[in-house]
């Protein structure tokens, strides 16, 4: 970041969020290929390797949130750019739209498998997943574009609590599990309401006690 902030530039942010791009996908062919593979894809410990190696460390994941920097620098420091990607929204759309379904198609088999689509999945799928969302959310920001006319109802209040649902929601299903249903499995409707509900709930309390105060603290500042 002080590398970036010193004569800051295109260059060097594009170069930055590049390299991260590539070591994500190092990290995942490394442990994909020299840690899962060996176990072979029968193995019950497949899954959890790949979960506890690939899925949850933020260093091999970072690629969503690449996006979501690099969408928000060009909305900040490029109108240019963003002009650009106005003019093309609904293209953008259908871009990302079929990046989405292959990067789902890739993902099918990832935690059973370290062969054929769901090896691409793992090295390269969440790149190609973080663009087509990217593509998506560009489009859908712009009122011209026919994402950006369609009125979802709700879908404010979830993009203000996303990053608190996002912080607690894993947190709150435990809870439920442990302390509410004893036999969570198989999920019905009324543990998946119940999840929802709470997680919702908690996530508000965490919105208004804590984010929204520091982004005001912020502002201020």
């Amino acid at each position: 970041m002080l590398w970036l902030a010193h004569k800051p530039s295109a260059r060097k942010t594009i170069t930055a969020l590049t390299a991260l791009v590539l070591i994500g996908i190092a990290v995942r062919s490394y442990f994909l290929f020299h840690v899962l593979r060996p176990l072979g894809p029968d193995a019950d410990s497949f899954g959890m390797f790949y979960i506890e190696r690939i899925y949850y460390p933020t260093y091999s994941r970072l690629d969503g949130l690449l996006a979501g920097v690099s969408l928000a620098l060009i909305h900040t420091f490029r109108p240019g750019w963003r002009t650009a990607l106005a003019r093309h929204a609904n293209i953008l759309t259908a871009l990302g739209l079929v990046l989405l379904g292959f990067s789902c198609w890739l993902f099918a088999d990832r935690f059973s498998s370290a062969t054929g689509a769901a090896a691409a999945g793992t090295v390269i799928g969440f790149p190609l997943l973080s663009l087509g969302l990217l593509f998506v959310v560009s489009a859908a920001a712009e009122p011209t574009s026919l994402l950006g006319r369609a009125c979802v109802p709700g879908a404010q209040t979830v993009a203000v609590l996303a990053y608190s649902l996002y912080l607690v929601h894993k947190s709150v299903a435990n809870l439920n599990d442990r302390f509410l249903l004893h036999d969570p499995t198989p999920p019905t409707f009324t543990t998946l309401a119940l999840h929802y509900a709470s997680s919702f709930a908690v996530a508000a309390l965490l919105y208004f006690t804590v984010e929204r105060p520091f982004l005001q603290l912020r502002d201020r500042a």
